[in-house]
């Protein structure tokens, strides 16, 4: 009789081979199946990461001079990092306005229009947004939030002070 730490079937097929030390089908799912999971939940974790506010409060980027923009135009500057376009916008009645530089449906790149009727634009699936409120008013970018406002102040100079929402 063997051993009892032997499977039953040993009984029957007594064979020694050199393979019976390689892993079984049932140990190798589990390897896949906790390594899927350690990636899912990284992935997760990096997602859920980026979505934290970020302390921008104390961040004033200078603008320049307010007289040197000419009503109806608008100036490209990144704001709160390198990374976040923005979009600096003098309207036609002299107010200036902010908002990030990507559309929330698939990030292109949002332009403003004056001779539109004051009107932001993305042009990968022609949607359009509300110069006041940022909202999407054609296209996709209706479905979607709206674009996220950055903060002035206004002087002599104009200053990004942080971001709305």
């Amino acid at each position: 009789m063997s051993d009892s730490r032997e499977p039953r079937w040993q009984e029957d097929f007594p064979c020694k081979t050199e393979l019976e030390e390689y892993i079984t089908r049932r140990d190798f799912l589990r390897f896949l199946l906790v390594v899927s999971g350690g990636l899912v939940f990284g992935n997760l974790f990096v997602m859920f990461k980026s979505f934290e506010p970020q302390n921008i409060g104390a961040l004033r980027l200078d603008l320049g001079p307010a007289q040197d923009m000419m009503p109806g135009s608008s100036k490209v500057f990144h704001y709160p990092t390198e990374k976040d376009p923005a979009l600096l916008i003098r309207r036609a009645n002299g107010d200036f306005i902010a908002f990030h530089q990507k559309c929330p449906h698939l990030q292109c790149p949002i332009t403003y229009h004056p001779e539109a009727g004051e009107s932001l634009r993305c042009h990968c699936h022609n949607g359009v947004f509300d110069l006041k409120s940022g909202r999407g008013i054609e296209g996709p970018p209706r479905e979607f939030r709206p674009l996220r406002e950055v903060v002035l102040e206004r002087g002599e100079r104009v200053w990004a002070v942080g971001l709305s929402g």
